[in-house]
């Protein structure tokens, strides 16, 4: 399948998540992703991840997930040949993505508009926490810091246990997914108009982006503050995670007709006229009843049978599931989101990756080689930009490379 990013070359000099993910998601869709890293200490997330031997080989879990189908090439680029041997690629390239502290390619002389004099189509795409600019900007930046910022943990939890962290990473998240984003739409108009671009990515600017449909707009425009509520929906009733008699059910009431099905499945038609329990908004003000009276049908049978039921009726319901259950649950494993590489070297044994989180037709985007060992491309890439075997000899000696 030829991919929409093929022959889109990609200068990757960022670290540990939301620069990698970006560059993951370029390289998944067809792009050469050359990942520039340090000379002997590469990306932080080589030492990252649940497996402290993969840590000791530079091959860290966390590194697994996001860098197969890339490159790597060691480069020195506080030396002044490194600085050169990476103008010497700019020239060949599309693409340069950062996540340093702003200013940090400004004091090496390979900013942005350093770089556009020598590509002048060049992509430049710079992700930090705060942006390039705002009082904020040099202060230092990981996920957990902008969730608190953002306003996200405040909202996370209920009235005794907020504000709490998220259970993952969302906001690099959602901000390596909006730095690919940005950098195919930047493609795209210079395929239309041949001009190159400057990318600034917040992390606070995408993380309150991907709030604005609901907490942001019911501040912005109905003067609501928005509250935890735990499980429970600041929108619906009931809608939330409800007690069975064996086991936790997410279900989500958004429709009256969604309601009248719930009602006539759990054997209490009676709730669909009661006055405190008809209306929408009625059921809002009355959550906790609504909570009490449905949690008491609910117990006459298990979580399993209730989602079937409710799927039959048309009621959006769910098995709140762990990690591994829903990795090898048939539904994810019929959409092939998890692609295998065997026998890895640095790794010495298998390793897994979840692709992008689409199909293109009828097939899963997916690279052909798995994640790097620490500089293994480097020769091969300084050849092929013209450098020759004793000039690349010398550079490694020198810690160029």
């Amino acid at each position: 399948m030829a991919l929409p990013l093929d022959k889109v070359r990609v200068l990757d000099l960022t670290n540990v998540v939301a620069g990698p993910l970006a560059s993951y998601h370029l390289a998944m869709l067809g792009a050469d992703v050359i990942k520039v890293e340090v000379p002997g200490v590469g990306d932080l997330s080589r030492k990252l991840g649940a497996d402290y031997e993969l840590g000791k080989k530079q091959m860290g879990a966390s590194f697994l997930a996001v860098n197969a189908g890339k490159k790597s090439l060691t480069l020195n680029l506080k030396d002044p040949r490194g600085k050169e041997v990476f103008k010497k690629l700019l020239l060949t390239a599309d693409v340069v993505l950062e996540n340093f502290r702003p200013g940090t390619m400004k004091s090496l002389g390979l900013d942005y508009p350093v770089l556009k004099e020598i590509n002048p189509s060049i992509i430049y795409c710079a992700v930090s926490g705060f942006g390039q600019q705002g009082p904020f900007a040099q202060r230092p930046s990981y996920d957990q810091i902008i969730q608190g910022f953002c306003g996200l943990m405040s909202l996370t939890g209920d009235q005794e246990t907020a504000p709490t962290r998220a259970g993952y990473i969302v906001c690099d998240t959602a901000a390596a997914v909006t730095a690919a984003f940005a950098i195919s739409a930047a493609l795209y108009r210079r395929e239309k108009q041949g001009e190159g671009e400057m990318i600034d990515v917040s992390m606070v600017d995408t993380a309150l982006a991907t709030m604005a449909s609901w907490p942001v707009s019911n501040y912005l425009n109905a003067g609501k503050i928005p509250a935890p509520m735990g499980n429970d929906s600041h929108t619906s009733s009931p809608s939330g995670t409800f007690q069975t008699g064996d086991g936790l059910l997410n279900i989500v009431v958004n429709e009256q007709k969604h309601w009248r099905s719930l009602c006539d499945v759990v054997g209490r038609p009676e709730f669909k006229t009661d006055p405190r329990l008809a209306e929408a908004n009625t059921r809002m003000g009355n959550r906790h009843l609504v909570r009490e009276l449905l949690e008491e049908a609910l117990l006459a049978k298990s979580a399993a049978e209730w989602e079937s039921l409710f799927s039959d009726a048309g009621v959006p319901a769910g098995l709140i599931l762990n990690l591994p259950d829903a990795i090898r649950h048939p539904q994810v494993e019929s959409r092939q989101l998890l692609q295998r590489f065997e026998d890895v070297p640095g790794v010495g044994r298998d390793v897994e990756v979840a692709r992008v989180g689409f199909r293109l037709g009828k097939e899963q985007p997916q690279v052909s080689t798995p994640p790097p060992q620490l500089g293994q491309d480097t020769e091969r890439l300084l050849a092929e930009a013209g450098y020759s075997a004793d000039q690349i000899s010398a550079f490694r000696v020198d810690g160029v490379i």
